[in-house]
């Protein structure tokens, strides 16, 4: 157990100096992380069939937390502009680029009729996570609401590909009719969206309820949640990817205590499922079969690419009319492969069903070959088809919250020495952006007014703009959401005391120093000690 915690330590130091060495290079890290396990697998031949349900099992749980994040990191404000356009790419988009892969597989390679839209549906979705760490390296902002329409297509056509993938491989092994195909399909959708829909609903019930005094509990609440919006649904014949991706979105644009350290929470354990995903493919990849598939990979590589994404692209968004032909060129050809096209592809090999071609190698070199080319060539691509803005910040894109104002709070001792000592608040000229929102005088907390003295041994607390998310350990931030008990009522009528005070409410645009007369208003955003507002 000890020696593979070690290797385990030093798979994820190794993801810590290859990113940053990936950024200089432009090529995804995630690269590194498919030659690195592929070194390691290269000697257990036997590896895929006594360990693949296990991969198996541990690459869902991974792209659950993938496609939960990718929802709760999209910002609902950004994509609903461009959502029919991102809904039409991740829907018809992905049937479309299965079907026209399927169609080169069978025709140009010779595959039967059904392997040939197996291997479509595998590889039909994109990666938008691989695509933006390119992009926030390289910091390429891009016009015409390119960023948002790449990040919800991407982190919303996984589903797609999933049904396609098992209803495929129900027809292989000859399991499913079809009206039963038809049901899958009607199954998948709705049992899977309204799963998440009412999933989400209870979530947000809950955290409305809650107050952690822990921090790290807020944390496994939304990993247990994350985890039953995949479970539930797929119980019961429903899409457990769309389900957790709707759940994620749902959530991610809904007011409720210390979301934004979530956000950084889940960036790293997403960053770090990615990192399996792909360490385990390398590993269950063997050499001599991968020789033996990259002719054919190649070749649907390139059709992919070239023609497949393209024509899927084209075809939806050319009626829309307001996309130029250089923004298709760029949308069409951001379309990496990566972590789901790996699971299903490990779906596939641990699945027991007879195929005469190597889905699961030809996949490996796809993946392998479009983060290498495209990857690297994603940001000369963005520059000759004039789509950069430099005004745009692609950092506000993805998993960003930063539209919203952020406070952060120091403190200062006033001393017998302090230029403050005796000096009323107005007379401190203070920079606008920079409220003093509370005086702790021993065991006095004092709502500071501008003819309040101050005195030596007082502590200030300060708070201002945050340059990054922090807050101090006494004082938290709370938004006051619709419905609560405490819309309509003064300040003078909340119970006091040091535990509860409240030193500050942000009503929009306006920062206000509460005194007993201040009545809430839905949408407040409380500064208050210690306990949450109910």
């Amino acid at each position: 157990m000890a020696l593979y915690l070690i290797i385990f330590s030093i798979i994820i130091l190794t993801c810590v100096f290859l990113n940053k060495f990936s950024g200089k290079v432009g090529i995804p890290v995630l690269l590194f992380f498919l030659m690195l396990g592929l070194l390691c697998g290269s000697q257990y031949d036997e590896f895929a069939a006594e360990r693949g349900w296990v991969v198996q099992d541990i690459s869902t749980i991974a792209l659950i937390f993938i496609m939960f994040y990718g929802g709760f990191g999209t910002r609902w404000k950004a994509a609903k502009p461009i959502i029919v356009e991102s809904g039409l790419l991740a829907t018809i988009g992905v049937a479309l680029t299965a079907a026209f892969v399927g169609l080169f597989c069978h025709f140009a390679l010779g595959w039967q009729w059904i392997e040939s839209f197996l291997m479509g549906a595998v590889i039909s979705s994109t990666d938008a996570a691989t695509v933006f760490s390119i992009l926030r390296t390289r910091k390429l902002g891009l016009k015409n609401n390119s960023a948002p329409l790449i990040e919800v297509e991407s982190g919303s056509n996984d589903p797609m590909s999933y049904m396609l993938t098992a209803i495929m491989l129900s027809l292989l092994t000859g399991d499913i009719s079809a009206g039963g195909v038809i049901w899958k399909v009607f199954s998948q959708i709705v049992f899977g969206a309204g799963g998440g829909l009412v999933i989400a609903t209870g979530a947000i019930f809950i955290l409305r309820r809650i107050s952690f005094y822990n921090n790290g509990f807020d944390l496994l609440l939304f990993i247990s949640i994350a985890i039953l919006s995949y479970a539930l649904p797929d119980l019961i014949g429903g899409n457990g990817y769309l389900s957790a991706y709707i759940v994620g979105i749902v959530l991610g644009n809904t007011e409720f205590p210390e979301r934004k350290p979530l956000v950084s929470l889940f960036d790293a354990i997403t960053s770090l499922m990615q990192i399996i995903i792909f360490f385990l493919l390398g590993m269950l990849a063997i050499p001599s079969h991968l020789l033996r598939s990259l002719l054919p990979a190649l070749a649907i590589f390139a059709v992919l690419t070239f023609a497949a994404r393209p024509l899927a692209v084209c075809s939806i968004l050319a009626p829309f009319k307001k996309y130029p032909v250089r923004q298709l060129e760029l949308l069409s050809f951001v379309g990496l492969r990566g972590a789901a096209s790996i699971v299903f592809a490990i779906t596939i090999l641990t699945s027991g069903a007879e195929i005469s071609n190597d889905i699961f190698s030809i996949v490996f070199c796809i993946v392998l070959v479009s983060l290498a080319f495209q990857g690297s060539l994603i940001p000369a691509v963005a520059k000759r088809t004039g789509m950069t803005d430099s005004s745009a910040d692609v950092m506000t894109t993805f998993s960003d919250f930063s539209e919203q104002s952020a406070i952060a709070f120091g403190s200062i001792r006033v001393t017998e020495s302090s230029p403050w000592q005796g000096k009323m608040i107005k007379d401190l000229g203070l920079p606008q952006d920079c409220i003093l929102a509370l005086i702790v005088r021993g065991e006095e907390r004092i709502v500071p007014q501008g003819s309040t003295l101050l005195e030596a041994g007082d502590e200030v607390i300060l708070c201002t703009r945050s340059f990054e998310d922090e807050s101090t350990e006494n004082l938290i931030q709370h938004p006051l959401a619709k419905g609560s008990k405490w819309v309509g009522h003064k300040v003078s009528e909340h119970p006091k005391g040091g535990k509860n005070l409240i030193v500050m409410i942000q009503r929009g645009d306006e920062r206000i120093i509460p005194n007993g007369d201040t009545t809430f208003e839905e949408g407040d955003l409380i500064v208050y000690l210690r306990r949450n507002l109910q």
